[in-house]
């Protein structure tokens, strides 16, 4: 990857990794569906009377819609309501990479190369670390709610490469739109409307920032950058650098929480890095198999090509899409 765009997946993770902590203080104001709910509410108005038709096929954007909105994150927000702590969250979310790579192979038929596959390994080796520090002291159903929600969101990867969006921006917006109906009615059924009714109307100041948070700045520009690297490179390219979210998720959580952080999790940390910078390929490498930048579909035929038209001058690659978590 170009440094630029390296710098752009570390911001978005940072992003992604302080977003843990932000829900964990909205989790103090909503009922975990109903904050889910208000999420891709707020990031889809008004934003989508401004980014002009959706440039998919809706089936895309319902597919994607469903997997992350309401799938992925209505069972990483309930994890945590169940008492999965913030830091801890963001390290287990990181499984989907695993999710995403194996979905990639089956699927897109992209296979990661030796020095790829062992720098997932790392990172991994890192999760498990981690894992054996905190995780054994975790609730077991918020444990099993975020594992769940990890395998959503490599779903949702996997739909955003074959959907190809020209326009990151557009698809991420028409995205939120499809949770909101979904979730709002399984908030009504499993947590109440006296319940909600009630977070509603003791709606304040840091509520309110906390929805801004995770709508604009997470949802929004989060997943509509991430959804541009997608586009560029391979899924298996990308998807490590969401493996840096713990880092940023569990520094995050200790210093605005008070979560302890050990030196077992540092040293799950100092892996995950490790295992991010064996795991993406060089620029000259990525060059080399980056093809000509006209015409090419996200399942590589003319058809697909036309129905996913990319800007000229646009480079990417077979196989590319826009997306992706925290």
């Amino acid at each position: 990857m170009r440094p630029v765009h390296t710098a752009l997946a570390v911001l978005v993770a940072a992003v992604w990794g302080f977003n843990f902590v932000v829900i964990e203080i909205g989790l103090d104001h909503f009922p975990p569906l109903l904050l889910s709910a208000l999420r891709f509410l707020v990031a889809a108005l008004p934003a989508v009377f401004f980014v002009g038709r959706p440039k998919v096929a809706w089936k895309w954007i319902v597919g994607v819609g469903i997997a992350l909105g309401v799938a992925k994150f209505g069972l990483l927000f309930t994890g945590m309501d169940a008492g999965m702590p913030a830091g801890l969250s963001s390290l287990v979310l990181q499984i989907q990479s695993v999710f995403t790579a194996v979905l990639a192979a089956v699927l897109l038929r992209e296979r990661p190369g030796r020095v790829r596959v062992l720098g997932m390994t790392v990172a991994l080796a890192g999760i498990a670390v981690a894992a054996v520090d905190g995780g054994t002291t975790g609730p077991v159903l918020g444990f099993t709610l975020v594992v769940a929600a990890a395998a959503c969101w490599g779903v949702s990867n996997v739909l955003t490469r074959k959907a190809a969006p020209p326009d990151a921006l557009n698809f991420m917006v028409w995205v939120c739109t499809v949770p909101v109906l979904p979730l709002l009615a399984l908030s009504l059924l499993l947590e109440g409307p006296e319940r909600d009714l009630a977070a509603l109307r003791a709606l304040d100041w840091s509520g309110a920032a906390v929805i801004g948070y995770v709508a604009w700045v997470s949802t929004v520009f989060g997943f509509a950058a991430w959804s541009y690297l997608l586009r560029r490179y391979p899924a298996s390219a990308v998807a490590p650098f969401s493996l840096l979210v713990p880092v940023f998720g569990m520094s995050s959580a200790a210093l605005v929480l008070g979560e302890s952080v050990s030196g077992l999790r540092w040293l799950a940390a100092v892996l995950l890095v490790g295992g991010v910078a064996l795991a993406s390929p060089a620029p000259a490498r990525a060059a080399r198999r980056a093809p000509s930048p006209a015409g090419i579909s996200a399942a590589g035929s003319p058809a697909a090509a036309a129905a996913s038209p990319v800007p000229s001058g646009s480079p990417r690659t077979s196989g590319a899409a826009a997306p992706r978590s925290g």
